[in-house]
């Protein structure tokens, strides 16, 4: 077990963790002040994860939860677990071969939420009685107003913003790699994982991309529809 720990880990993955912490706190302080219904916060962890495994990805995703809580939002805190969830998954994916290609990232990002749905719902119940500060709460209290159990209400909103927001959060990774030049790439300890099948990497990022566009104007779409907007 060690080993595979120690596997995740070159200079190159000690450089990269704390940007991909810098990249999670930013993008998702922006999304939580701007109240936005998904929580993009796991950008760097993904990335993290597909490049240098698994266990990595672990550390970047509760570091980032960790550091965010301490220094700028409390609210953050009690979610590392989450985090170190979606790191691992990310890199376990990543390990079988899911992250070579633009639909297997949206089998990854799937596979990431139903495992942050499932480790969420209990802290969101628990710890905030279903309504956080997050924006998707608003969603929740919807359906709460409209009769729907606590626990139920909580696990149907993850059910509806996690696929869309981890789907987006694995393909703004991919992308990023994709962008990456390649002898970067080449230094992190898994990145024969992150290759794209068939090397044609433009077509798979102008593919991930329209991805990215389209589940965006989904998520607005379903959301009106839910609220009656």
């Amino acid at each position: 077990m060690f080993d595979k720990i120690k596997s995740n880990f070159n200079t190159q993955t000690w450089v990269l963790i704390p940007i991909a912490i810098a990249i999670n706190i930013a993008i998702g302080q922006i999304v939580g002040l701007l109240k936005l219904p998904v929580f993009l916060d796991s950008i760097g962890t993904v990335l993290v994860a597909a490049l240098c495994g698994p266990w990595a990805g672990a550390l970047t995703g509760t570091l980032s939860n960790l550091i965010w809580g301490v220094t700028m939002d409390p609210n953050a805190l009690p979610w590392w677990p989450v985090a170190f969830m979606i790191g691992y998954m990310a890199g376990r994916m990543a390990e079988w071969g899911f992250f070579k290609s633009w639909w297997k990232i949206v089998v990854t990002g799937f596979v990431i939420a139903i495992t942050a749905a499932i480790v969420s719902t209990p802290i969101s119940v628990y710890l905030y009685g279903g309504i956080t500060s997050s924006g998707s709460s608003f969603i929740t209290a919807y359906l709460m107003q409209t009769g729907t159990d606590m626990v139920a209400a909580v696990f149907s909103t993850n059910f509806l913003v996690e696929p869309v927001d981890k789907i987006i959060t694995a393909m703004l990774a991919f992308s990023i790699i994709l962008g990456l030049p390649k002898r970067i790439v080449g230094g992190y300890p898994k990145s024969e994982q992150a290759q794209v099948e068939g090397g044609n990497t433009q077509q798979q990022l102008y593919i991930a991309v329209g991805v990215i566009v389209v589940l965006i104007l989904l998520a607005i779409f379903v959301i009106s529809k839910i609220t009656g907007g």
